[in-house]
């Protein structure tokens, strides 16, 4: 038995006759016959009341057709399923953030992806640390990282890198502090603060990009606080526990007793986009596409 002679059986007693259904399926009557026979042969069972006029359903037939019609519509969406996944319009996919994108990128892309791929399951894990995303797009938990390139990452061959954005840097200082009156701060200023910044010790690429700019200023960083997470960094600059060097997204997260000002410097801060090598799901494509867009508006 193969499916056609379900489809058969279903357009002749969908239609209780021969040549209508023959006509319906787009094929000679005879060959129908012949396959509804075999049908009925294999099964052995009469499914059909055969008369010069019309053709009825045995009480077998009557209620073979509700487990037919049942099997090809289970099939019908299977393939429709399939074909949507395949082309990107369904499915499941995991986006991870770097803190600073969290509270910019990251929402507008949220709300895009949500009306353009409606039919896609997507979710999303912000304040991540960049070489833990790298280690969750290796171990599958995410298909798409919103990164800082980081030492470790230049050798990583398992990864594909785009380049997304370079990000100016702003300073993130207490009200009431010295330095918030001033429309733009120096690096230079910043010397003998106590600096709030991310986990360091190869896990943040911030901490790397703050403590350099300190250096190739003249002095060394007064670190005071680490921490995981850019919600935290600027609540303690709220608390007035220190400053912070961030990109300039960060500033979209408002939090009462924190101020920003730009920090004058010819440096800048790269965020990209890291994906699986060799993952080259429509889906993912799809969803590339609508980060660009995001990116370049």
């Amino acid at each position: 038995m193969e499916l056609r002679h379900l489809r058969y059986f279903q357009a002749v007693a969908e239609e209780k006759h021969f040549g209508r259904a023959a006509q319906r399926l787009h094929m000679a009557q005879p060959p129908l016959s012949q396959q509804i026979k075999q049908l009925e042969d294999e099964l052995g069972v009469s499914l059909l009341r055969r008369t010069t006029r019309r053709v009825d359903l045995t009480p077998a037939g009557e209620s073979y057709l509700v487990r037919v019609r049942a099997i090809l519509q289970a099939v019908d969406a299977a393939g429709d399923e399939a074909l949507r996944i395949g082309s990107g319009l369904e499915g499941r996919l995991v986006v991870g953030c770097v803190g600073s994108a969290t509270y910019s990128l990251l929402p507008a892309l949220a709300r895009a992806l949500r009306e353009q791929l409606p039919g896609v399951d997507f979710a999303f894990r912000g304040e991540m640390l960049s070489p833990d995303q790298l280690d969750a797009l290796r171990d599958g938990s995410i298909d798409l990282a919103l990164m800082r390139p980081f030492a470790d990452l230049s050798q990583a061959v398992d990864v594909v890198l785009s380049p997304l954005r370079e990000e100016r840097y702003v300073v993130a200082l207490p009200e009431g502090h010295r330095l918030a009156g001033r429309s733009r701060v120096r690096v230079a200023d910043l010397r003998g603060e106590d600096l709030i910044v991310h986990s360091g010790h190869g896990r943040s690429a911030m901490y790397d990009a703050v403590t350099t700019l300190c250096r190739n200023a003249g002095f060394e960083p007064s670190v005071r606080h680490e921490v995981a997470e850019t919600s935290t960094l600027v609540t303690f600059v709220a608390a007035a526990l220190g400053v912070a060097v961030v990109p300039e997204p960060t500033s979209a997260l408002v939090v009462a007793g924190t101020v920003y000002r730009p920090l004058v410097t010819r440096s800048r801060m790269e965020l990209v986009a890291a994906t699986r090598a060799g993952d080259d799901s429509a889906l993912l494509a799809r969803t590339l596409r609508v980060l660009g867009e995001q990116v370049g508006s």
